[in-house]
């Protein structure tokens, strides 16, 4: 109780309640990265400002503790969240340090490599240090059904990648140029904040993934651990560990998005779900 006292009354008590306990904020990070649904949404810039305001804001706060379990998802989203971490941290001058859980691949490395040290279980799911994008093609399904696909654009490219027209050699070939762009702008996050990555040896730039206790060896992430084993070896047995919640409204705001304008149904709500899923089900997760 003593710490949320005021400092002037805080010095009348006897020193073993004046003393403070050092204070972890701690942000947990969870899901895919990006829009997934309205009722269901996704890890987001967004979405994650206020709780990591509010950790970087902490009154007597030592160090921020990301607690990451995420597949990835959009890399502009992954990268603002990366951003927005690294500058609060400066702002601040706090150390973060970033937590693995079940799996921090993609987008979700992204964002663990805006910690100063990343630890990770032996047994979590690290890397995947590359860029997909993937869809379907119902161009043969309407032909057969009898559909007649029309589309009007001004600009050629308009329509690129129209999963209901057969796929066109020069979109996939501009799809690959702004893959390559995305990826060069990753690699070259994870090299300058990863610096003791090893120059030669294994190719960590490939999309694979690798086990905590591999990534470890590979200079991926630089202790295995979980949150609070770590901070008490670091800041002591008393250190406070202050989750920071996230502020999600209630549900019924939640539930009443579905019912505005641009609002989705059940199919497409449906469709979010399995694609959500399937980010998870790469990771055997």
């Amino acid at each position: 109780m003593s710490h949320s006292l005021p400092a002037p009354l805080r010095a009348l008590l006897p020193r073993r309640f004046r003393e403070r306990p050092p204070r972890v904020a701690v942000v947990r990070l969870s899901g895919a990265i990006g829009a997934v649904s309205p009722i269901r949404p996704g890890l987001s810039i967004g979405s994650v400002a206020g709780s990591l305001e509010r950790a970087f804001t902490m009154r007597g706060v030592a160090a921020v503790a990301l607690v990451i379990n995420s597949p990835g998802g959009s890399p502009a989203q992954s990268h603002l969240i990366h951003r927005r971490i690294r500058t609060l941290a400066a702002e601040k001058n706090l150390p973060v340090y970033a937590f693995v859980e079940d799996v921090a691949a993609s987008g979700g490395y992204m964002i663990a490599c805006a910690a100063d040290e990343i630890i990770a279980d032996p047994t979590s799911v690290v890397g995947s240090i590359g860029v997909v994008s993937a869809g379907f093609g119902f161009d043969r399904l309407i032909e057969r059904i009898g559909v007649e696909r029309r589309v009007h654009t001004q600009g050629e490219a308009k329509a690129m990648l129209d999963p209901f027209r057969p796929e066109d050699p020069a979109d996939v070939a501009r799809l690959k140029r702004i893959q390559a762009d995305v990826q060069e702008v990753f690699t070259n996050l994870v090299s300058e904040r990863r610096p003791k990555l090893p120059k030669d040896g294994e190719n960590l730039f490939t999309g694979a993934i690798w086990t905590g206790r591999q990534a470890l060896d590979l200079g991926l992430v630089d202790a295995l651990g979980d949150v609070r084993t770590a901070m008490r070896a670091r800041y002591g047995d008393k250190v406070d560990l202050k989750m920071v919640a996230d502020a999600k409204g209630s549900l019924l705001a939640r539930l009443l998005r579905r019912t505005t304008p641009g609002g989705i149904g059940l199919a497409e709500e449906a469709l979010s779900a399995i694609e959500e899923r399937a980010a998870w089900a790469r990771f055997g997760l």
